[in-house]
């Protein structure tokens, strides 16, 4: 998700969050990267989408089932931490909130609507309604990266906002009142993640990328993947998604906030054992890390045209090597939607930079007309 992020990335030391890299002027977007965040981001997607494509597969393998568990568990929390990171700068001055509504809102009213569209005419659903209010798959990332980021200069200025985010997460885990509108429960219920990333300093990541916190992440996913298998008839895996109020489950509204408390300690187990993996140098996937966005929000076409075709119920996919060959396919498959020229042919959708649609800034204007006289004095002293 993202993101989701899933926009271009600089260094930790950078003040530029990640939507901003997206419309500063192409000479700029040279300045020094950092290659750990971008593979990060890439890696992230990857596990993301590898996962999606395990939904249709999984309910014939308990191994599957207890893998696809584990990555639910820090794949997206990774990535809300790491755009939380890259949040800090936000001050909703008018740029930035430009750019919150060219590079967050209007991908999210482009794509909610072609992935509505694109179940109703090929899934043969014509009672697909077309609503800016229900999140349709992969959408809710969009909804969820614009409210956090939106809400960032209040976090900056509550005292404790880590623990404030999780009581907010708990309050919504026994809110089944809450609906559906918006996705609201993931955005609430995923909050204390992007709230940490905000906390999050650069020296922060470096700490889990030391040898030993790589040695001890072996021992660490080992053990997450043997309860996972013994959770799997056990435990409800819906929790993952947090999506929905404990009620909604069918548990007593106790177990949401302790839920809550629990899958955040485990995710953020799981999150810093992932990036202590992940490489800090430049790599052929590196540059990928700058289009995860659209990596995140296409992908999910051609899952759902495979859904909607019925490729998934050919027996042979859903043995060990058929499996194996879906999670390949689109590793491969989202690794070519990050690419330059698949940004290039969707960055209307994407990054549109609808200057046409926002007043000039008086600060930008005050520039142009010193500038302007600037220019005028030198010709005159010229001449």
């Amino acid at each position: 998700m993202f993101h989701a992020a899933s926009s271009p990335v600089t260094s930790p030391r950078s003040p530029l969050s990640e939507k901003d890299q997206h419309h500063r002027p192409q000479d700029r977007r040279s300045e020094r990267r950092d290659a750990f965040f971008d593979n990060a981001k890439y890696l992230a997607i990857v596990l993301v989408a590898v996962a999606h494509s395990w939904e249709p597969l999984k309910g014939d393998s308990r191994v599957l089932q207890a893998a696809y568990m584990v990555v639910y568990a820090f794949h997206m929390p990774a990535f809300i931490v790491i755009s939380g990171f890259f949040s800090r700068s936000f001050d909703a001055s008018p740029g930035k909130l430009r750019r919150l509504v060219t590079g967050i809102a209007v991908p999210y009213v482009v794509f909610e609507t072609a992935y509505s569209l694109f179940k109703r005419y090929v899934d043969h659903s014509p009672g697909q309604e077309l609503s800016l209010l229900d999140p349709y798959y992969l959408t809710w990332f969009l909804v969820a990266l614009f409210i956090w980021r939106l809400t960032t200069p209040l976090w900056k200025i509550v005292r404790h906002p880590l623990p404030v985010a999780l009581g907010v997460a708990a309050l919504a885990s026994v809110s089944p009142d809450i609906g559906d509108d918006l996705d609201l429960q993931r955005v609430l219920q995923f909050l204390p993640f992007f709230v940490l990333g905000l906390c999050l300093r650069p020296e922060h990541f470096r700490l889990v990328r030391r040898r030993s916190v790589r040695i001890a992440a072996v021992p660490v996913f080992a053990v997450a993947l043997a309860f996972a298998w013994w959770a799997v008839p056990r435990m409800n895996g819906a929790w993952f998604y947090h999506r929905d109020a404990a009620q909604e489950m069918g548990a007593p509204w106790w177990a949401g906030p302790v839920m809550q408390l629990a899958l955040f300690g485990c995710s953020l187990v799981l999150t810093a054992c992932f990036l202590s993996w992940v490489p800090g140098r430049t790599l052929w996937c590196t540059a990928l890390g700058a289009g995860t966005l659209y990596g995140y929000l296409l992908h999910g076409f051609l899952l759902k045209g495979a859904d909607y075709r019925g490729w998934f119920d050919q027996a042979w996919l859903h043995r060990p090597l058929g499996e194996i060959a879906v999670s390949a396919a689109v590793a491969v498959a989202v690794t070519l939607l990050c690419t330059t020229p698949v940004q290039r042919v969707f960055r209307f959708a994407m990054e549109p930079r609808m200057e046409w649609a926002f007043k000039r800034d008086a600060a930008e204007l005050a520039r142009e007309r010193e500038q302007a006289g600037e220019r005028e004095r030198r010709e005159k002293v010229s001449a």
